[in-house]
């Protein structure tokens, strides 16, 4: 069982930056897992933010939903068994709950259901 901690959540004003951080504790395997930031705002389903595969011995990937692309960024930190998700020119739409994820799954990355292991989530908050 591979225990997720986020954190980093608060508030921020609109154009702000934040910084939210998933910690795997002492799971060896985390930077091998495919990991991932979902999001979920009141009302809303939860939604894909962005992931990041590994690939080959030391690559990897990372992916993001199109309303995050140029202002997020996915990284992972094997040394540490994080990753993080760095959140710049944050809108109001950017509000809500943020799950970090991670899995071994294949498939589609933004699917909820390719993922094993989720955190209990971090609000993000940004007022206008």
């Amino acid at each position: 069982q591979v225990q997720l901690a986020e954190s980093g959540g608060g508030l921020v004003q609109t154009g702000g930056s934040m910084r939210l951080a998933c910690a795997a504790g002492t799971e060896r395997s985390f930077g091998s897992m495919r990991r991932a930031w979902f999001r979920q705002a009141p009302g809303k389903e939860r939604e894909f933010v962005a992931a990041i595969i590994a690939t080959g011995w030391s690559g990897t990937r990372s992916y993001y939903t199109d309303s995050v692309k140029g202002r997020f960024t996915i990284t992972g930190d094997n040394a540490k068994n994080t990753v993080t998700l760095e959140m710049n020119s944050l809108k109001p739409e950017d509000t809500a709950v943020y799950y970090c994820a991670a899995g071994w799954n294949n498939g589609p990355y933004a699917s909820t259901e390719k993922y094993d292991y989720w955190g209990r989530g971090t609000q993000v908050t940004v007022s206008s």
